[in-house]
Formats: structure tokens, sequence, C-alpha cells
């Protein structure tokens, strides 16, 4: 069986005087024109991966916006695969290296002509179907906290296991690639264990919302999706931590009101694992925030079921 090769990639685009301009790379060891891409590391996910190759490649610091879509080929027998993002410069400039001797920024009909690869065309297609700058939620599933049934106390303060904890360490560098302005929780500590340390790496607290918990959120489930939808429009890149009662529910209400097509397991439910992230994109410039996009993001260390 052939080996799998996971890389990633990205739309990297800025706005120009003409408009939105994309970033194409030349790379002389290909001699190609291709989209800044790279192979994922040793336990990297995709969206760390992506914002690596970003500035190794292209020598920009970059923030994720919305995913794209996977390319599947193959390399040299072996199968490959390569997630694409929308990404957004920060800070940096380019400066040639080895694996890139020159940059282009171009409008995307321009960017699409240069590009060698059909695969890079397509994905470039894909970007261009919705805007841009979308408004990023990551909600997130709380990580492991144990079995309730051996817990004592106040489910409230049920807190992380072992194996939560290195959940949440593993998230912690999946979040940040989206740069998050501000952290959510529900009311319960090991919501609020997951997502601490990344609030504390952005310097922010963790705003409480108990719509994000079970019990509060189906006392009224539309005062929660507005909550969501509230949290979208006032933050870029915001972060979300729900329970597994609430994040199906809540994803399917948006998915219904708004068209759009969920990943789904075979049961046909969402999945919603502990210590994974949904990616939403939301367009907020219309009369109307609605979801344009959900992808999903399986837990970036899954422990072992017995723990």
């Amino acid at each position: 069986m052939s080996k799998l090769v996971k890389a990633a990639g990205a739309v990297l685009w800025r706005t120009g005087s003409a408009g939105n301009e994309i970033a194409v790379v030349h790379r002389p060891h290909y001699d190609d024109w291709s989209l800044p891409k790279g192979k994922l590391d040793p336990g990297e996910t995709s969206p760390v991966a992506a914002v690596r190759e970003l500035t190794e490649e292209t020598g920009y610091d970059a923030v994720l916006g919305r995913f794209l879509t996977t390319v599947e080929y193959s390399v040299n027998g072996s199968a490959k695969t390569v997630d694409y993002f929308t990404a957004r410069p920060v800070a940096g400039e380019f400066t040639p290296n080895e694996e890139v001797d020159e940059l282009r920024w171009l409008p995307m009909d321009e960017a699409r002509s240069l590009l060698t690869y059909e695969g890079d065309r397509d994905v470039c297609s894909r970007a261009e179907e919705l805007p841009v700058d979308t408004a990023t939620v990551l909600l997130v599933r709380h990580a492991k906290a144990g079995n309730r049934q051996d817990w004592e106390g106040d489910d409230d303060l049920r807190p992380l296991s072992d194996a939560g904890r290195r959940q949440a360490s593993a998230l912690r560098p999946m979040l940040r690639a989206f740069r998050p302005q501000a952290v959510y929780s529900a009311p319960r500590l090991r919501c609020v264990q997951t997502v601490r340390e990344l609030a504390s790496d952005i310097r922010r607290e963790v705003h409480l919302e108990p719509l994000m918990s079970e019990e509060t959120y189906w006392n009224d489930p539309e005062a929660g999706t507005r909550a969501l939808l509230a949290t979208a429009r006032a933050h870029t890149t915001s972060v979300v931590c729900s329970q597994g009662g609430v994040i199906p529910d809540l994803l399917d209400t948006l998915a219904s009101r708004d068209g759009i097509t969920l990943t789904r397991k075979l049961t046909g439910e969402v999945p919603s694992k502990k210590g994974s992230v949904w990616v939403l994109s939301f367009d907020t410039g219309a009369a109307e925030t609605r979801l344009v996009a959900a992808h999903y993001l399986p837990s970036a260390l899954p422990a072992p079921a017995h723990l």
C-alpha cells in the first residue's frame, strides 16, 4: 500500500490598488508556478502546516480564514492530499530563498492563467465562490473530562482528565493559526480549561457564555443561535467552546437556515468529538449574517478510547 503524504497550503490574498490580489510563487526546483503549500511535519495539523509553509515560502506571517478544499493526486506512486485555506498576510515581506525565487501578487484571473497545475487553478476558482474576508468562528467541543459517572461533585466543576489536558494543549497551536481575537466558553470548568491557555497565549480573558451550555441552550435554542451569530459579527476570528449536547443542533440549525451541507457521520449525525473544532465561516457584510462554509477538524491529539 502506498504511503499517504499530507500537505497544506493557502490562497494568500491582500487588497491592492486594483482590488484583491493573491500570491503565486515560482519554485526553481520544479520550474513551476504554484500556490504556497508544503508537507505536514510529524504530528502537525493542516492549519499549523499551512501557516508555517506560507512563512517559509513567502516570508509573510498569515492568519487563516475559510477552508477551501482538499486536492488529491499521486506523486511518484504515493497518494498525496493538500488541504487549502484562504489566508491574509499580517506582517513580513518576501525574500528569495532556496524553495521560492519569485513571488507575484496578481488579480485572480492573471494568477489562474500563470499557475502551472489545474488543481491550483481549481482551488482559486473555489476561493472566488465566496467572499475572501469572511468572519471565522472556531466552535470547539471541550476536551476529555473522564466519565460523568465517576465524578461525585458538581458536574459543572468536573475538570479535564490527563488525556483532556493533552488534547487542550494540542489544540492551542491549531487555533492560533487562525489568530483569534476573542475566546468564549460555556460556564463549565472543562470547557474553560480547554481554551484557557489559548486565551492566555493571545492575552485575552475567557468570556463566559451561558447559552453555549447544554441546559441553558436547550431552554432557548434560538437565543443560542443568535448569540453565536453576534459573536461572528463582533470579531474577525473568535473561539467558542461548547458541549456535545449543543454543537450538533446549533450547526444543524445554521446549516438548514443558510443552505450549507455539513460533513456527517454514517449515522447522519453531525460529528463533534471531544477536542474537535468546526471552522465556521460567516458572511457578515449582508443585512443578515449567514453561514457560508463549515469544515470539521478532528481532535489535534486523539486520546485513547479507554481514557
